[in-house]
């Protein structure tokens, strides 16, 4: 009698066409894998709001899935609940040796003070001599603490859900369109929502002058319905920023479609770096 032995793969593959089960493509196994180590590890609970994004994506990846197969739309979707999980890993890093170097300064000082101990009387004498300049030090370090943390607090809730850059028109906010909205939607997810009161919060920290919501697309689908989805999309943006103190008369929204594109529409990375929305913000000089 001969034996065939197969490895473990194609056993599977063998018996999964055998009972007419569609394989998930790879990008949808790999976001399954990713979304489960994140769940599972510091993110849960350091990072749980970008935790809970991934799993928004990864619900949309299965959705596709399970409607249209393997085909581009579950691998896309996959892809970015793939990319959104690693993001949720990320920041749980961040928020950990964050807590670490607090952690570290703390024992830091404990040791500093107790090798730089004095006697009673040699901090009073210190403190008498010292004490007019003293307080003049404490204002100055309190309202320069006070500066850098407000804007240290502003930038570090943009750079969480948003790639913030420096251009000639301003300085440019841009949000993945799968943060904001369900796939062909321009209602805010409720995740949206949260992000864009960072947002808001950290505009108005900051200060600016004008602003302009731009909506974009990929090319695929008809030109004139990405224009007009792209357009909503901005709107509904617009709309919330202003019902969180942002004056109406500084913020108009504008829907670009597909014309300016940022990456390459051949593929699905480029696609769905294209499929964002970009919040231009004109400094207040």
């Amino acid at each position: 009698m001969i034996r065939l032995s197969l490895p473990l793969p194609a056993v599977s593959l063998f018996l999964a066409v055998g009972c007419g089960t569609a394989l998930p493509p790879p990008e949808l196994v790999q976001a399954r894998s990713t979304y489960d180590r994140a769940s599972h590890g510091p993110a849960q609970e350091l990072a749980p709001a970008e935790l809970d994004t991934a799993k928004q994506a990864l619900a949309r990846a299965e959705a596709a899935f399970e409607d249209d197969g393997a085909g581009s739309r579950s691998r896309d979707l996959a892809y970015i609940a793939d990319r959104k999980a690693l993001l949720a890993e990320a920041q749980a890093g961040v928020v950990q040796a964050e807590r670490e170097r607090q952690a570290t300064d703390k024992d830091f000082r404990k040791t500093q003070i107790s090798s730089l101990a004095k006697t009673k009387e040699q901090l009073e004498e210190e403190r008498r001599a010292s004490e007019q300049g003293k307080k003049e030090l404490e204002a100055e370090r309190k309202a320069r603490a006070e500066a850098e943390k407000k804007a240290a607090a502003a930038m570090a809730s943009l750079a969480e859900i948003a790639k913030v850059k420096e251009e000639s028109r301003g300085v440019v906010i841009t949000l993945s369109g799968a943060v904001l909205f369900a796939t062909g939607k321009y209602e805010l997810l409720p995740i949206a929502a949260q992000k864009l009161d960072e947002v808001a919060k950290a505009l108005k920290d900051q200060g600016f002058k004008n602003i302009i919501v731009e909506g974009h697309t990929d090319s695929r689908g008809n030109a004139s319905a990405n224009d007009v989805l792209s357009q909503r999309r901005a709107e509904s943006v617009r709309t919330h920023l202003v019902s969180r103190g942002i004056p109406s008369d500084k913020i108009q929204a504008k829907g670009l479609g597909s014309v300016r594109p940022v990456a390459d529409n051949a593929t699905a990375e480029g696609r769905a770096n294209n499929r964002r929305v970009e919040i231009v913000v004109e400094p207040d000089k």
